[in-house]
């Protein structure tokens, strides 16, 4: 998988002068990123780690006065590299090949793809290109669109704060379901996000394009005048039950003037707490395949768990770490911490399916499985890791080892 992301960059510097290849770079990156290590200077240290040196491939330097890998300035110059080489930074990245590849990582062929949209905001503390304040998150940041399936991530788009949270999301989509039915033309794609993404230029595109969606849909005086009576019955049994009360409603609906057409929303009429809790959602789904409450409560729903997804990516594996003065650089430091959670994802996946861990959270793999406590002994000609016999988790260890042997031999 690195040496596929690898193959997203181009090498402009003297074959004979260089040292450290792109590939183990763009490894010691990513794999810095997946243990923890989230800031270029920690690679000082890393750069004469044995253990590093063993992940990128590479004992020992050319020259004597080297070490096996790239420290903080070499690593700085790849991540401010530029479409085009420069005297200083002579590695240029392929940003639609990178793109594209976290699609094609995506290894399943279910017949249905549900993809969860989100825009979360990327904190900044600095004057970062592109820097705005947003008023919904009250701070200066960053707005970056996340498309998930499942557990696999298909896109991480930054963006500036001064746009919709939409904004974008058509071309986003038009190139991940082309990428996608190219691969398997047969397969059937939901497009599922909250009331941010409820835009006529979306839903227009999904329906033009044989693409089913579910959006929340933010409420308005007139939506809730809908759902009056269902709202007088969900207080009626609250306060004869004290708990709780909902009723769903399945109704045809269209805005006055920016929808282009009527289409299927579904109510929930919520009473709950002394207080109404109307909710929303635009479908293009039909009744006959999912009745209101099972649309809302089973399939709508289950778009929270994105969250957590998104929660991985930018607390474990530092996505928000976006200091970097150009957008351009903070974009590939983005796609860094994205294959870094790909390659966590893969290792979940494949090799830890059917342990405790096959569910775990990024962060919660690395501190039991990769962080451990071992005594390291560097020879002429090996390097011997000696692991602890206390470890609590030899059995999944080796459960994963054994799993991944298996895929690559």
């Amino acid at each position: 998988m690195i040496e596929r992301f690898a193959g997203c960059f181009r090498d402009h510097r003297v074959p004979d002068l260089v040292e450290h290849s792109v590939a183990r770079l763009v490894g010691q990156r990513v794999f810095g990123l997946a243990l923890g290590y989230e800031d270029l200077i920690d690679h000082d240290e890393l750069r004469h780690d044995p253990v590093m040196a063993v992940l990128a491939g590479k004992l020992a330097a050319k020259r004597a006065d080297c070490a096996p890998l790239a420290g903080k300035s070499t690593l700085n110059r790849l991540e401010l590299s530029r479409p085009e080489p420069t005297r200083y930074h002579k590695i240029s990245d392929d940003a639609a090949a990178i793109e594209g590849l976290f699609v094609d990582a995506h290894a399943a062929a279910p017949a249905q793809i549900t993809l969860d949209l989100d825009a979360t905001d990327d904190p900044l503390h600095g004057h970062q290109e592109e820097r705005f304040f947003h008023g919904y998150y009250d701070n200066y940041c960053y707005l970056p669109l996340y498309v998930f399936c499942g557990r696999h991530l298909l896109a991480a788009k930054l963006r500036p704060a001064n746009i919709d949270a939409s904004a974008g999301s058509v071309e986003e989509m038009a190139r991940i379901v082309t990428q996608i039915r190219r691969r398997w033309p047969k397969v059937r794609i939901l497009l599922r996000a909250d009331s941010g993404f409820a835009r006529e230029a979306l839903m227009a595109w999904c329906e033009n394009n044989d693409v089913d969606f579910l959006f929340g849909l933010a409420r308005n005086s007139r939506l809730v005048a809908e759902i009056e009576t269902e709202l007088a019955a969900a207080q009626e049994q609250n306060q004869k039950t004290e708990k709780p009360a909902r009723r769903f409603k399945d109704f045809a609906w269209r805005t006055r003037n920016s929808w282009s057409r009527a289409r299927r929303v579904v109510a929930k009429a919520e009473w709950t707490e002394g207080a109404a809790n109307p909710r929303f959602v635009v479908t293009s789904l039909a009744r006959a395949e999912h009745e209101a409450r099972h649309l809302y409560e089973k399939l709508y729903c289950a778009r929270g768990e994105m969250e957590n997804r998104i929660k991985e990516c930018q607390l474990d594996l530092y996505a928000d770490r976006t200091s970097a003065h150009t957008m351009r650089a903070n974009q590939l430091r983005l796609w860094f911490a994205s294959m870094a959670y790909v390659l966590i994802c893969a290792l979940r996946r494949i090799g830890l399916a059917h342990t405790q861990f096959a569910r775990a959270a990024c962060g919660t793999i690395r501190l039991k499985l990769l962080k451990i406590g071992a005594l390291v002994r560097t020879s002429v000609r090996r390097i011997k890791l000696a692991m602890p016999a206390a470890f609590l988790y030899q059995a999944e260890y080796r459960a994963a080892h054994a799993a991944l042997a298996a895929v690559t031999a």
